[in-house]
């Protein structure tokens, strides 16, 4: 018997070509993902007239610059121009492109799954920072810049140095109204945005185990903005059943086979972690951001902190959020007045997503403007199958085409100076949906909850008696 590996030891050795003297190694890459942004890698390799390595194993998506609507005819050349270029640069190197009238498009992290793409034990890389949402299948994923983009473009491979370990363990039964979403925004919170900083994460438990492929996604999506390079979940058989079917994935006898590899992916008993930590499901409730940093996040019964009253490090970071926020600190958040409301993104874009706010808002109208922008056409055909867009156009608000929308505004799709948005996407950072946008994340319930009152509520009233 060998020393008991961790997950990111037995995915790191099989992917590990070679390893130079000072430690970094050359890894192979099993799926390239690319988008609108990767077009600056793609000028680097024709530049050298190079040509993509491995096409089969790269996927072109539409996503980033997507319009949501008007989509036969984009009105703004400069997203016309990004869009064709993909195209161009996808043609020229024979690669499969889901473009926008293509019935399998959408956001990247969405589609990749959806289709099989992303399977336990594979190294995925794309030139964006929540590729990490696909280790949610046992996958090493991660993403990359422009430079390793070009690079992965003409070798198949990427040089990189081995992060350290991580285990975040969580255990117990999550209460009513709290997700994925408020787990990942309680741990930030909890250790900063530099708590994983350097670490795979791997998450365990007990709790993660009851979780979805959808909240298991959400979770690792948002592994990086606790600083963590990349998350995952050992795949078992909620990952076997999400997968079974799916267009990439092994089919007849080779599907056994896979599951038998796929379940030995898992951390072996007694494998070491450069560091640990324990959470009790118990201890999470509906969780919403207050400043520029998903770290500053609180419970939605809690007061806005004093800068005066948190570590003298962050003391100037908190001052510039609540001016930019408008927040005064000992304003409780709950009843915070919101301008408009926004669901979708890679990280709470998918049914379960949409499902879950559609518990809150059935037979309800919103006080405010929203925007619903599902993760992918497969989502928006099956939410569509479901009813789901009813009860959201029903209750008052927009349901849009798919793509990355709201959650970075390079489609156009943007929060006004100085408005509020309540916003089931990942990131809260300054002018991140607009110029002077002020953003407050949350979960999908949470989101329909504010759209309901106009102001940030906790969800949990609303949902007592439906079910949910």
């Amino acid at each position: 018997m060998g020393v008991p590996q961790t997950m990111l030891d037995k995915l790191w050795a099989a992917h590990e070509v070679l390893r130079r003297d000072d430690g970094v190694s050359l890894l192979w890459v099993d799926r390239h993902l690319v988008h609108e942004g990767s077009h600056h890698a793609f000028a680097k390799i024709r530049e050298r007239s190079l040509s993509v390595a491995e096409p089969a194993l790269t996927f072109a998506v539409v996503d980033h610059y997507a319009p949501t609507r008007g989509r036969s005819q984009i009105a703004d050349p400069r997203i016309a121009r990004m869009i064709d270029t993909l195209r161009s640069n996808a043609t020229a190197h024979g690669l499969q492109l889901f473009d926008l009238d293509d019935p399998q498009q959408g956001i990247v992290h969405v589609v990749g799954p959806e289709q099989g793409l992303t399977l336990p034990g594979l190294l995925i890389n794309c030139g964006d920072s929540h590729t990490s949402t696909h280790g949610a299948f046992g996958a090493l994923a991660f993403g990359i810049g422009a430079t390793e983009v070009a690079h992965v473009l003409a070798t198949q491979t990427v040089w990189q140095r081995k992060p350290k370990s991580m285990r975040i363990t969580v255990d117990g039964t999550l209460g009513p109204g709290v997700s994925a979403k408020d787990i990942a925004l309680y741990w930030i919170a909890k250790l900063g945005t530099d708590g994983a900083q350097g670490h795979a994460v791997e998450y365990a438990g007990s709790t993660i185990e009851s979780l979805s492929m959808e909240g298991r996604m959400t979770l690792c999506n948002l592994s990086i903005e606790g600083g963590a390079r990349l998350g995952m979940v050992a795949p078992d058989e909620t990952t076997f059943t999400y997968l079974e079917g799916r267009s990439y994935a092994p089919k007849a006898a080779d599907w056994q086979a896979a599951c038998a590899d796929w379940t030995a992916l898992a951390s072996d008993e007694g494998a070491g972690f450069d560091r640990e930590v324990q959470i009790k499901a118990a201890e999470i409730s509906p969780t919403v951001t207050w400043g520029t940093s998903p770290e500053q996040a609180l419970p939605i019964s809690a007061a806005i902190p004093d800068p005066a009253d948190v570590a003298p490090e962050k003391a100037a970071a908190a001052r510039a959020a609540l001016d930019y926020m408008g927040l005064t600190a000992g304003q409780t958040l709950e009843g915070t007045p919101v301008d408009q409301v926004f669901i979708g993104s890679c990280t709470n874009g998918r049914i379960e997503d949409l499902r879950a706010a559609a518990a809150v808002l059935r037979g309800r109208k919103a006080k405010v403007s929203g925007m619903i922008s599902p993760g992918s056409t497969q989502v928006d055909a099956q939410a569509k199958a479901e009813g789901l867009d009813r009860v959201f156009t029903a209750a008052g608000l927009d349901w849009v085409g798919s793509g990355c929308s709201m959650c970075v505004g390079m489609n156009g799709d943007l929060v006004g100076d100085g408005k509020r948005c309540a916003s089931s996407t990942n990131r809260n950072f300054k002018g991140r949906q607009g110029r002077g946008a002020r953003t407050h994340l949350m979960s999908p319930a949470m989101v329909a909850a504010a759209a309901v009152t106009g102001t940030l509520t906790d969800v949990r009233p609303l949902l007592r008696g439906r079910g949910a």
